[in-house]
């Protein structure tokens, strides 16, 4: 179970990294490659764990160009390794986090922007100080979803990750496993604990932006 919330943690870390500037730039460009990117982001949703994990256990694989690469220079395995499941989980959870940032940023009056704008201010200066504290609920949103989402992932961590005691196998796995061996006592108490902390994060998440709206 530690592991489980080892990769959320994690994975909810990178992808607001990464979903704060890629959210602000689909949000106001007008770049004809932005609904190409919007396409890539949004693929997790519709596309099957098992097919998005099989291509990167392929991409990965020691043997693919760019396997053998990772692993030639900077001796870095992502097959079967907790370094994958981030990989995975990343690019799994891509959507759960930038869709609503990206949607926070649309939402806001272009005249925020220009009045930031006309104070001097550069647009990094912008997006951090200014944009960002006004879709503060849309932020919180993406992290939560984003945290529960990973936590109950099975497919793409099952293909890139395996199922490695101590490296790999998280919940999601552990429960399958026991299910398999009709250990339904064990799954249950493994699959219960997971709804009522999923579903509390969730609740408290969705209770907080209510009272902030009022």
């Amino acid at each position: 179970m530690l592991l489980t919330f080892k990769v959320a943690f994690l994975t909810t870390f990178i992808l607001l990294l990464l979903a704060i500037p890629l959210g602000y730039f689909l949000a106001f460009t007008r770049s004809r490659i932005a609904p190409i990117l919007e396409a890539v982001v949004s693929m997790p949703l519709v596309l099957p764990p098992s097919v998005l994990g099989f291509y990167l256990l392929i991409t990965f694989s020691p043997q693919s160009p760019l396997g053998k690469f990772l692993l030639d220079v900077f001796n870095l395995k992502l097959v079967f390794s907790f370094e994958g499941l981030i990989v995975g989980s990343v690019i799994f959870s891509l959507p759960f986090m930038v869709n609503p940032i990206q949607a926070g940023f649309a939402a806001l009056p272009q005249s925020l922007f220009e009045a930031a704008l006309t104070l001097g201010k550069s647009r990094f200066r912008i997006l951090y100080s200014v944009l960002l504290p006004n879709i503060s609920r849309s932020v919180l949103v993406g992290v939560v979803v984003t945290f529960a989402h990973t936590i109950g992932e099975f497919g793409v961590v099952m293909m890139i990750g395996g199922n490695i005691q101590g490296q790999t196998r998280v919940a999601s796995i552990a429960i399958y496993d026991e299910v398999e061996s009709l250990n339904y006592t064990l799954a249950h108490q493994y699959a219960l604990s997971l709804f009522v902390i999923t579903f509390s994060i969730l609740l408290l998440t969705f209770y907080l932006n209510k009272r902030s709206a009022k």
